[in-house]
């Protein structure tokens, strides 16, 4: 692979757009920033790097495709922290008005801007006096942040409910954890995973398809025991692997190493960066462009105990494209607190166990009058309350509020001998930003050289996501040959997986050229022979080696 350019990104972006992979949305009305279309290449190209990651998850045995909306309830992103962190800070230029990210002005003067506090970047911005990037002055207001989920209203008239636009795919998957574990014969570990569409609305999209408006997103959602000892199999992933972490700082070593070290803190995101790899790898990441990077405490999620981001680097530099993070019992346990409803599994202990109850549960005689049909849930919630809670106490139930009074309620004060318990599982989670992935495949597929005297451009995808299996070409539009051809890709285009494109216009070296820049594996050439012995010429992209096969015997 050529190094990068800003020449070589110019020309690569433009062909991309001539051939119909990445087009900018809604550009015949001017466009809009953070927005783009996947051409008729470019669609099949996210269809099978969609496909080929579920299929890569799910061969782990214990992993479930979910799909959930992506209008999302106000209460469902209030539980999981999205409302009150969901945020960039954002100033505008006092000259034009251009809003723009405080972080990404003095990127160039502070490494991780990103984690930097509000009044941190409010100082550096007025020691750096970076220039607005719509105008080029350096009069800046006041810093502000900006949550970036996109609103929207469910439902129509004063009825309606304020929602957003889903900022991730994992919450659905939370909230519908209770029948993702009885799909699983209520035993841990296990998975679901979902791929789709989600939305932030960026304070200043930039670099092409790397920050976007609307995106393609793919996550997984595993739930383990956490006082499981779980061991993985690290023989997998024997070579060395670049890791920038949180305390060393860059290191080289097999991932197994690391979590013996404790680098990885968790045994599951160590296995999981494994799987990863090999992801990313397959369709066609260049490993020399490949790292994994670990969050600093003061850069962490909301949720996340531990994460790692892989970074590939490209014409934008070290991007991150998947974060791979130990979200612990967070979004359960918030998403438990808000509805009152259960979502926990099941613990059985290798023996009995006396257990000491001291706590609260509610008197059913006046409980029940006074909470009528959430009188079950107020029930579960009381019991979940901790021994040294003051009553009048207001609980959340649902999308409802009552307040508990002491005559509700009465102590639980016993010994139990109990078989197991209730326990809410932790998290590991591999989050992939499709968009970024497919434009780095693109980015490292894509070569230049001198043919014939002729510039002449490839994109050396692997087979598993090329966006087009084989071109048919007929050498001339006449004699019969255009039939046979016709007949041969109709054939191909009703077999299982396999995507067909026929091309009959201009010379056949041109025709080839067409296929090789989007990156056809394979051209299939009907010629004047072969309408006397049913064979074709068979060229290989890769190697460009033409061979004659018998139609019959075509690999397809």
């Amino acid at each position: 692979m050529e190094e990068f350019s800003s020449e070589r990104l110019a020309r690569l972006t433009g062909m991309l757009k001539r051939r119909g992979v990445i087009l900018p949305a809604f550009e015949i009305h001017g466009g809009a920033a953070g927005l783009y279309d996947f051409g008729p290449v470019g669609g099949r190209l996210r269809n099978r790097v969609n496909q080929t990651w579920i299929n890569h998850w799910q061969s782990l045995g214990n992993v479930v495709e979910i799909s959930c909306p992506t209008v999302t309830p106000y209460p469902v992103l209030e539980a999981s922290g999205h409302v009150g962190e969901f945020s960039d800070f954002l100033t505008e230029c006092k000259k034009c008005g251009e809003a723009s990210r405080a972080d990404h002005l003095i990127e160039d003067n502070y490494p991780n801007a990103e984690s930097l506090s509000k009044a941190e970047l409010g100082a550096l911005i007025s020691e750096n006096n970076p220039t607005c990037p719509s105008c080029g002055e350096s009069e800046w207001g006041q810093i502000e942040a900006q949550n970036l989920m996109f609103n929207t209203k469910i439902g129509a008239g004063s009825s309606g409910r304020q929602g957003f636009l889903r900022p991730e795919t994992a919450q659905g998957m939370f909230t519908s954890f209770t029948s993702i574990y009885r799909h699983f014969r209520e035993r841990l570990p296990f998975g679901a995973l979902q791929t789709g569409k989600g939305y932030r609305n960026e304070i200043s999209p930039r670099q092409g398809m790397i920050r976007l408006r609307e995106f393609n997103m793919a996550e997984l959602e595993y739930f383990i025991d956490p006082e499981v000892n779980t061991v993985h199999d690290f023989s997998l992933w024997n070579q060395e692997v670049t890791l920038i972490a949180d305390k060393e700082g860059e290191i080289v070593m097999t991932l197994g190493d690391a979590v013996e070290k404790g680098i990885i803190r968790h045994p599951t995101v160590g296995y999981f960066m494994g799987w990863t790899m090999d992801f990313l790898l397959n369709v066609g990441i260049d490993p020399a462009h490949l790292r994994f990077r670990q969050h600093e405490s003061n850069e962490m999620a909301h949720y996340a105990q531990d994460c790692w981001d892989a970074e590939i680097r490209g014409s934008y530099g070290w991007v991150e494209c998947v974060g791979i993070a130990h979200r612990g019992c967070y979004d359960l346990t918030a998403h438990e607190a808000a509805t009152g409803q259960r979502l926990r599994a099941w613990r059985t202990f290798s023996e009995p166990k006396i257990v000491e109850i001291n706590g609260w549960t509610t008197d059913g005689a006046k409980a029940g009058p006074a909470f009528r049909a959430l009188a079950g849930q107020v029930k579960s919630a009381v019991e979940e309350l901790p021994p040294e809670t003051n009553f009048p106490f207001t609980l959340g139930i649902g999308e409802s509020t009552v307040e508990i009074l002491p005559e509700h309620v009465k102590r639980v004060q016993r010994s139990e001998n109990v078989n197991g318990e209730w326990f809410v599982p932790h998290v590991v989670e591999p989050a992939f930003g499709i968009d970024r992935i497919i434009w780095h495949l693109l980015d490292h597929s894509y070569s230049e050289i001198v043919k014939s005297g002729e510039d002449y451009t490839l994109l050396g995808l692997p087979e598993l996501i090329a966006p087009v299996d084989v071109t048919v070409l007929p050498l001339y539009e006449k004699d019969g040959m255009d039939e046979l051809a016709l007949k041969i890709h109709r054939e191909l285009c009703g077999k299982k997986n396999v995507f067909s494109v026929y091309d009959a216009s201009g010379s056949i070296g041109r025709r080839y050229a067409r296929a090789d820049e989007i990156g056809v594996p394979w051209c299939i050439t009907v010629d004047h022979d072969s309408l006397s012995d049913n064979s074709v010429t068979l060229r290989s992209r890769d190697t460009g080696e033409q061979t004659r096969v018998l139609i019959d015997a075509l690999p397809f």
